[in-house]
């Protein structure tokens, strides 16, 4: 089975068993905070890597009245969900397909997010690259993970996740979005504040305490831009 199949088969897993529900209360808080980052235009066209059951591309959807949102995914029921739930707004559209080779035409996107998904991709590289492909000159990707290598507590679920996945840290990260062609690379931190209740009995944390510390490390964004080619580019 190859790894394209593999996470197919981990997320269809996840949509059936109604994780994928589960991420929006899981990510929502980071995910409004980054889309407060991004400047987005009512005729903005936004693509969401790693969709899910697309519940930040209708948020998305919400500030682009004019615009198009496109989610991506590689799993067919977690696209077969988004579209159940987002058939009330026509200016979504959901696409069954890996990261790695994006069926759509390059220099169209004004944005691209990714909430939690870019460490499973097999090929990050390759991933960083389509999408540079097919944003338009000034378009900008978002980023944002919570498993990367400076966040002490994110490290323990490598061995509980049943996919391959690409343990980075930050500066690594940064450097693939530059090998890919992106500018003005740029990382932060993105900080969950909700309340942590004192009887936490979680799936991921052994305690209240092991929480407080994830959340205290905060989440990693990375932004790059496909800058405007210069005159010197263009021959």
């Amino acid at each position: 089975m190859g790894p394209d199949e593999q996470l197919r088969e981990e997320f269809n897993r996840w949509a059936v068993s109604g994780r994928g529900l589960e991420m929006e209360r899981h990510h929502s808080r980071i995910a409004e905070k980054t889309i407060e980052q991004m400047g987005i235009g009512s005729k903005d066209r936004i693509l969401e890597l790693g969709c899910g059951v697309g519940w930040a591309c209708r948020r998305l959807a919400c500030l682009v009245p004019e615009g198009l949102v496109v989610g991506l995914d590689i799993s067919d029921e977690m696209i077969h969900q988004a579209r159940a739930a987002s058939c009330g707004q026509d200016n979504i559209l959901f696409i069954c397909s890996g990261a790695e080779e994006i069926p759509w035409k390059e220099d169209f996107f004004s944005h691209a997010l990714s909430v939690e998904s870019f460490y499973y991709y097999p090929d990050p590289v390759q991933a960083l690259r389509e999408t540079f492909r097919v944003l338009a000159p000034a378009g900008r990707l978002f980023m944002l993970i919570n498993l990367y290598s400076d966040n002490a507590e994110s490290l323990q679920w490598v061995q509980q996740l049943k996919a391959p996945v690409k343990v980075l840290s930050a500066a690594e990260w940064v450097q693939l979005f530059r090998e890919a062609g992106f500018e003005k690379v740029k990382e932060s931190r993105v900080l969950d504040d909700r309340p942590i209740p004192e009887t936490y009995q979680g799936q991921w944390f052994g305690s209240p305490d092991q929480f407080q510390r994830f959340l205290e490390a905060g989440s990693l964004l990375v932004i790059g831009e496909k800058t405007e080619p210069t005159t010197a580019s263009r021959g």
